[in-house]
């Protein structure tokens, strides 16, 4: 199935090459563009992509707001990922608090950003690559969003507080299903448990509740 996707900048030149490089891709349509959140709003809510690829800072709104407004609707029209640059670290929390499926550096290759958008269109989130870990610990860290208290992990199993373990240390269903010694559909089970529990959106969510829960701590040597 082909992705739908809708582009948001407020750089002219950005939006063109960002759905150069997507459109290139057999399995992406670049259905719509956006100069500002405000605009990004509109087309995704009438078009309903799959994925919106969203720029943070821009006039009108900001990408952090519109992810937000995109995702309190019912059903939200596609996923968002987050384009973000290393100075924009502090707004990286942010952004997936604000429901955001993920984010990619915009210096990123031309593979790792269709590869985010097919990543994001299945449901996963980008939060596996090394830097993105260390953006996001770095941010609790300084922010002071890490909590000791588990009384989100109350709601959940054993078996599922290990694999919510795992899926914030940066692992694929296949990963922790090997790690854990259990079958990839069994996984997949417990995540969606995990999901319903903690009402998240997506694994974004569940993997701010780690951190914010104190289950996966800044700086873990064993996060991948």
């Amino acid at each position: 199935m082909t992705i739908r996707v809708v582009v948001v900048d407020d750089d002219p030149l950005a939006r063109t090459a960002l759905s150069t490089i997507l459109g290139a891709d057999i399995g992406i349509n670049v259905v719509g563009e956006a100069s500002d959140g405000a605009k990004a709003v509109e087309i995704a809510t009438k078009l309903r992509p799959d994925v919106v690829v969203m720029d943070i800072r821009m006039p009108v709104l900001n990408g952090i707001d519109a992810t937000r407004h995109l995702t309190s609707l019912r059903p939200p029209p596609g996923r968002v990922l987050i384009l973000t640059t290393f100075g924009d670290e502090e707004y990286v929390f942010a952004s997936l608090r604000a429901g955001a499926s993920g984010f990619l550096l915009k210096n990123a290759p031309a593979e790792q950003l269709t590869s985010a958008v097919h990543t994001v269109a299945v449901g996963d989130a980008l939060l596996a690559p090394a830097v993105t870990r260390m953006v996001v610990e770095r941010y609790l860290t300084s922010a002071g969003q890490t909590q000791s208290n588990g009384r989100i992990l109350d709601r959940l199993t054993p078996r599922e507080v290990e694999v919510m373990t795992w899926m914030a240390r940066g692992l694929s269903n296949r990963q922790i299903a090997d790690e854990l010694v259990l079958g990839e559909t069994t996984v997949k089970t417990h995540v969606a448990r995990i999901l319903t529990k903690l009402a998240a959106r997506d694994r974004a969510q569940v993997v701010i509740a780690a951190y914010e829960s104190g289950l996966v701590a800044p700086g873990d040597p064993d996060a991948r």
